[in-house]
């Protein structure tokens, strides 16, 4: 396999990721507009944050299994059809239910994009070099919310809240062409019972949980991904309440913010591929250490008031709380059978979204409503302190993990 096909397939995936995050954060820049227009409170803005991930969260795992089956290229253009429509549509809304339903179907085609997604890289590129494009690939998600943010904030403000939706899922159709033309099926690999077309979903579910250090993984990469979530949902709100920012200039400003998560995935992977095998540590030992410095920094942020020393560790908090996703589904691909790559790194994405990206904003929404904003934020970090703790149960059994694997593949 070339590297430039392998390069070629890179880019689309990781544009497909930009489309996917994009177009589910969209909404986030607008919420003081549909506060406005329709008359909500907190808890309701937050649902229609909330309501993708719970329905990627409840998908992801039957979507990837399926996907596994029926090719992951013939999936993935069928996912990306389907989100850029449901975004197209949102735009449309006349009421919150007909928007909460859209952003709904966009969820169930973004469910399973992800670990699809990094299934194919994981595919194309070798095993020594996974957690830095595995890092990279989740680090488009990061971009995405970013520039969903941004171009939503801008946009809107000059056109309305329902054109950011019509430009996010009308300039993402032209991915979905693209995307079948150039990249092609990767060979099957030799499918274990577990993996089998007839395969009971338990079955499956008892494969990609076997490994002690992927159930531990599972958990602390999704408790993780709860602070990302809610810097990415509520940090515009939280910019123009706190700073008395218009909304154009709090999603600018947010948009910097949340790019540090991305920044810390990339350089996060990089230094756990570099120095994982130096004095026995693996690379879930530096994911432990990301989470813990992310509690310890986020939870001073918030506790501080408005200024340019909460700004400051914002910023450095956010760039270590997205260091850890590159390793997450790396680790977890190195002690799952090939053939349920798509699977696992579902698993990862199940636990993501059901202890993280579904519930943070919502909970957030119904804490603001009830002790304030800056207040419900204060309290969110603490799911790095368990992030961590996990990460380091994970860390014990992985080498024992991998070797398993090794052993059961043969030579």
């Amino acid at each position: 396999m070339s590297r430039r096909y392998a390069w070629t397939v890179f880019a689309l995936v990781v544009a497909l990721m930009l489309s996917d995050y994009m177009t589910r954060s969209v909404v986030n820049a607008v919420l003081p507009d549909l506060k406005l227009e329709w008359a909500l409170d907190d808890s309701q803005l937050g649902l229609l944050v909330s309501i993708v991930p719970l329905i990627v969260g409840i998908a992801a795992w039957p979507v990837a299994l399926l996907a596994d089956r029926w090719g992951h290229v013939k999936s993935i253009t069928a996912m990306a059809a389907l989100w850029c429509v449901a975004t197209a549509l949102s735009g449309l809304a006349q009421n919150y239910p007909q928007m909460l339903m859209a952003r709904a179907v966009v969820g169930l085609g973004e469910a399973g994009y992800g670990a699809v997604g990094a299934a194919v890289l994981a595919s194309v590129f070798p095993a020594a070099r996974m957690s830095t494009i595995l890092g990279a690939f989740q680090s488009a998600a990061v971009f995405g919310t970013v520039l969903g943010v941004v171009a939503g904030g801008v946009i809107g403000a000059r056109h309305g809240w329902q054109a950011p939706f019509l430009w996010a899922g009308g300039a993402s159709l032209l991915l979905v062409v693209l995307f079948p033309l150039f990249v092609r099926e990767a060979p099957r690999a030799v499918v274990p019972a577990a993996a089998s077309p007839w395969a009971s979903i338990r079955v499956a579910a008892r494969a990609v949980l076997a490994a002690r250090s992927a159930r531990f993984t599972y958990v602390a990469s999704g408790l993780q991904v709860l602070i990302i979530a809610v810097i990415g949902a509520w940090m515009p709100t939280f910019l123009a309440r706190e700073y008395g920012l218009a909304a154009d200039q709090a999603a600018t400003r947010a948009g910097l913010l949340i790019l540090m998560a991305a920044v810390g995935m990339i350089a996060g992977g990089v230094l756990a591929d570099r120095a994982g095998g130096a004095q026995r540590l693996t690379k879930l030992h530096f994911a432990a250490v990301y989470t813990l410095v992310s509690f310890l920094v986020l939870t001073a942020a918030f506790a501080l008031p408005p200024g340019p020393i909460q700004m400051v560790l914002l910023f450095a908090g956010t760039l270590v709380a997205g260091a850890h996703p590159g390793i997450a589904v790396s680790a977890v691909v190195d002690v799952t059978h090939p053939s349920l790559r798509a699977t696992a790194i579902a698993t990862v994405a199940l636990f993501g979204n059901l202890l993280g990206l579904a519930p943070g904003p919502y909970i957030v929404g119904v804490l603001s409503d009830s002790i304030g904003l800056k207040a419900a934020l204060t309290i969110v970090p603490v799911a790095g302190l368990f992030a961590s703790i996990c990460f380091l149960l994970a860390a014990g059994s992985y080498r024992r993990d991998v070797a398993a694997k090794a052993a059961r593949l043969g030579p």
